[in-house]
């Protein structure tokens, strides 16, 4: 692949910058707090999130087949609030991204992410994400969801970009490659500092990330 300034970094939110959203660990702690079986609840949750998370069913409906499919003691508002509590942001990336936002206004910062809306929304809403990112490629808004190549496909048509103009960065490596295939430069995220080594690494440089094999291997 020819070498190419970088122009468009995508990134994932969950694992990133955020905790997940609404992972197995967050469901769990739900279990344990409001008391009902997890093994039950995960097995409609596995049949039921995809559907959330492209944006055909909203929270409620989710809800409705996933927790309150039987009388519960407590509140539908309170499982929801609970809900979003599990959103944290993750230690110093964040506001890390913002700075170095300032610095580089020739990269535009575009998400990539899978995400119910009503979720999506109160994450974005809450940590002030329009500070870093220039646009947001939700599953919620678009109909796929990675690995689907065409989110990615469709990310690079809204970024005007070619592949090789752009990284990404997922916490997930089945994503990374997912991403690769497509001839996107893609890294795993292993934590802030070794994402930010390579960000700062990369600024007026072309792409070259055969230099960080060590680190994250392509």
């Amino acid at each position: 692949m020819d070498l190419a300034p970088l122009k468009i970094l995508f990134l994932d939110v969950g694992g990133v910058l955020l905790t997940n959203g609404w992972g197995h660990e967050s469901r769990q702690k739900a279990a344990k707090e409001f008391g009902f079986d997890y093994l039950e609840m995960d097995v409609l949750h596995d049949f039921m999130f995809n559907t959330y998370e492209i944006g055909r069913i909203t929270l409620d409906e989710y809800l409705d087949t996933v927790v309150f499919n039987q009388p519960r003691d407590f509140t539908r508002e309170d499982f929801k609030a609970f809900m979003f509590a599990q959103s944290l942001e993750l230690p110093d990336m964040l506001q890390w991204l913002i700075e170095w936002k300032k610095e580089n206004r020739d990269i535009r910062i575009i998400s990539i992410n899978n995400e119910g809306r009503e979720l999506n929304e109160y994450r974005i809403k809450k940590y002030k994400l329009h500070r870093c990112f220039d646009a947001f490629i939700s599953s919620c808004e678009v109909g796929m969801r990675k690995p689907d190549p065409g989110i990615f496909r469709l990310a690079m048509g809204v970024a005007q970009a070619r592949p090789e103009q752009c990284l990404y960065f997922d916490d997930r490596f089945m994503l990374v490659e997912a991403a690769r295939k497509l001839g996107i430069n893609a890294m795993q995220h292993q934590g802030f500092e070794s994402t930010k080594t390579i960000l700062e690494k990369l600024k007026n440089q072309p792409i070259n990330l055969h230099e960080f094999n060590g680190r994250n291997e392509l």
